[in-house]
């Protein structure tokens, strides 16, 4: 099934972008347009959701196959090297909250301050010149007004999604006896909300107790007593 979700994510995406570059006019008293940027958001955060489970190995026991698509998701996402992502990941999860924690941080927790460190974190030169790349093949397709509106914009927009559900709503000060010992707190558990806001990835308390569960069974495990956000 993990393969099954990834693949379907991953033809989601490309078809839904290519639609939207080719097909959709940029009206913005057209309810159907800011849908479609909507739904082309949610499925950039999929993009991003499907690496994370690769990381973690719940894609596929074969090695190839998991890492393969997660190294596939994270360069179609934003121009991501799956290996530095993983060996972050690895460490958020080793001390979840802390100073050591790459995710995380210490002092001001203003949102937008927090969001600027944490994109930091991962971006580099050699990314920000593949994109550069990118945008200047997709140049000779078309007008930069598209490729800004269909593809940059629900690209940002859905690292501010990640970024609330996955880091700043669960991770955030105060941490109590609930959160311990992760330091995580989770959604409360309206399924269907909580797979339209981020794959389930809001149940965070769950996926910090039980990192090989893949994104599509989150919702199965239960809360218990911990602090909801």
């Amino acid at each position: 099934m993990g393969i099954f979700f990834a693949i379907a994510i991953l033809f989601s995406w490309i078809t839904h972008q290519i639609y939207m570059l080719i097909y959709l006019p940029i009206d913005l008293t057209d309810i159907r347009f800011w849908l479609h940027l909507l739904l082309q958001t949610w499925l950039f955060t999929g993009l991003f959701i499907t690496a994370h489970d690769a990381m973690h190995g719940t894609i596929s026991k074969t090695r190839l196959i998991n890492n393969s698509l997660g190294f596939i998701t994270s360069i179609l996402y934003a121009g991501l090297w799956y290996p530095k992502l993983k060996s972050k990941h690895y460490l958020h999860h080793l001390y979840p909250a802390t100073a050591q924690d790459p995710d995380y941080k210490t002092g001001n927790q203003n949102f937008f301050v927090w969001w600027f460190t944490f994109m930091r974190q991962y971006i580099t030169i050699w990314q920000l010149l593949s994109m550069a790349v990118l945008f200047n093949i997709g140049l000779l397709l078309f007008n930069e007004l598209q490729l800004i509106t269909f593809w940059i914009i629900p690209s940002v927009a859905s690292t501010f999604q990640l970024f609330y559900f996955g880091t700043y709503a669960p991770h955030r000060l105060p941490h109590t006896e609930t959160m311990r010992p992760h330091q995580a707190r989770s959604q409360r558990k309206n399924h269907f909300i909580a797979l339209l806001s981020c794959y389930f990835f809001g149940y965070h308390y769950q996926h910090h107790a039980s990192p090989q569960t893949p994104w599509w069974q989150l919702y199965q495990k239960e809360l218990g007593k911990n602090e909801l956000i």
